[in-house]
């Protein structure tokens, strides 16, 4: 137990708790323990907590070198409880402002995008815009269709593309966002559109984290491949 609590803990201690350089990872217990060190800060990096890294690495070595700890296992339990508690408030509260910002945001872009030739808006406040035409059927919302699409945020962020894997999807139309449903039974088949959904035609309030905020708006550009029975 000492040897890995070395090979975890030194390179903190000796380097004042910063990186320092690379760590030496001669062995399979050198790897190890760079691994864990990974997992442990992935772990603490998702909680968003505000960590001192020298009080972090007393806790680590005061319990794996079983010395006297300076809290109780039942102060400990009732810190770490209460941590809990301010990062979710701290974490509803981002939401609801990450919301207000995104609908701004979004109704702004929006207000502008249906002022551009060629883009039209539907009664649910769908936008679309045909950059390829075609003859082809158009899909009902029970059939099963076959698309290439790429999805990106109003700032240009993408989130989402079958065009990066080279593959494209298929699904029940009746089973992805209504934004969806409702564009696609637009588009005949072999056509390609652009289609910009309010946050209530996506993701709404929930968002699709870690990419999609809450009541983000989405850009897709949209081609129609087959309908399949």
């Amino acid at each position: 137990m000492r040897r890995m609590t070395v090979l975890v803990l030194a390179p903190l201690v000796m380097g004042g708790c910063g990186t320092g350089g690379s760590a030496n990872l001669e062995t399979f217990e050198d790897s190890a323990s760079y691994a864990i060190g990974m997992n442990m800060g992935t772990t603490l990096r998702r909680t968003e907590a505000e960590v001192d890294m020298a009080a972090l690495v007393h806790g680590l070595t005061d319990v794996l070198e079983d010395r006297e700890t300076q809290l109780s296992e039942s102060e400990a339990g009732g810190i770490l409880q209460e941590l809990s508690t301010r990062l979710e408030v701290a974490s509803v509260e981002r939401r609801k402002t990450d919301s207000e910002k995104n609908k701004q945001q979004g109704e702004a872009y929006r207000t502008e995008n249906a002022k551009k030739t060629g883009v039209q808006t539907t009664a649910s406040g769908l936008q679309y815009e045909v950059l390829q035409s075609s003859d082809g059927p158009k899909p009902k919302a029970t059939d099963r269709v076959r698309v290439h699409y790429r999805g990106t945020l109003i700032d240009g962020k993408e989130f989402d593309s079958s065009y990066n894997s080279g593959q494209p999807v298929t699904f029940p139309l009746n089973r992805v966002i209504s934004g969806w449903t409702e564009a696609l039974q637009l588009m005949p088949v072999g056509s390609k559109y652009r289609i910009v959904l309010p946050p209530e035609l996506g993701y709404g309030a929930r968002g699709a984290p870690p990419d999609i905020g809450p009541d983000a708006t989405l850009i897709f550009e949209v081609e129609l491949l087959g309908i399949e029975q």
